[in-house]
């Protein structure tokens, strides 16, 4: 079982730099998608095979979630519950037999830290909805988390200390989130690879020299992390300034 997880940093944009071609190759079950900036009636998306689902920011051109799935969800969820945060399209729930998955776009801080006290609130509001989903069955969540959790999850992290994305409260609320039940499934197989991203600047040729951040996350309930067979960073594949990353299960979830 496949899954595939983008920010494609405006999926209009994206669709003209190849993403259909890389949805097609990879034949994910379901494929997951952030910062859409875009409201559905926008782009005319033929995706023969699989149902979408799409999660708008109320401000146009911003934000926003989707996920593409080829096997019909239970039930399918926008947003946590708490109107607050659930204004600008960051979070869809779809629900499965015998699993939940969650795609998540989560608040960037922004530049001097301006966001850093909504982040912390909607770190909270969120990590506690996933565990009231944990509890009732395991949990897949993806999308951009916003966050590099460890020093080797970026190309400078001594320079970064206090930039948003690698603040000490940023990092310490993905510690907590993995302490509650999760696993990173990438440091999970892969726990001491380096120069592994899947953001880069488009400044001063970053994806050119690597110099980027791991900010995409596969996380599963640790309850079916033994399940996972492999969780891949497709570093080569382009038309965002993020790159997908994936899951694969050694079998049906």
């Amino acid at each position: 079982m496949k899954f595939i997880s983008w920010n494609v940093n405006g999926l209009r944009a994206c669709v003209g730099k190849g993403f259909l071609d890389f949805f097609h190759r990879e034949d994910a079950d379901i494929f997951c998608i952030q910062e859409t900036k875009m409201q559905p009636d926008q782009l005319e998306l033929d995706l023969p095979g699989y149902q979408k689902f799409f999660n708008s920011a109320q401000r146009k051109g911003y934000s926003g979630t989707a996920v593409f799935v080829k096997h019909a969800p239970m039930s399918v969820v926008n947003g946590i519950g708490i109107p607050e945060h659930d204004t600008e399209g960051r979070v869809i729930t779809l629900e499965y037999p015998s699993f939940y998955l969650v795609t998540v776009y989560t608040p960037n801080s922004q530049h001097e830290l301006t966001r850093l006290s909504y982040r912390m609130d909607w770190e909270d509001a969120f990590l506690a909805y996933l565990k009231t989903l944990d509890a009732r069955k395991p949990v897949v969540v993806c999308g951009d988390l916003n966050v590099a959790h460890r020093e080797i999850d970026l190309k400078n992290p001594k320079e970064n200390e206090h930039n948003a994305g690698f603040t000490m409260e940023e990092r310490s609320r993905m510690s907590r989130m993995l302490e509650s039940g999760f696993t990173d499934t990438f440091r999970l197989l892969y726990p001491d690879l380096g120069d592994a991203y899947t953001w880069w600047s488009y400044r001063m040729r970053a994806r050119e020299r690597n110099v980027g951040w791991r900010i995409d996350y596969f996380l599963v309930s640790d309850r079916i992390a033994d399940k996972v067979s492999d969780s891949v960073i497709y570093k080569d594949v382009l038309g965002s300034d993020h790159c997908p990353i994936g899951l694969i299960f050694t079998e049906k979830l």
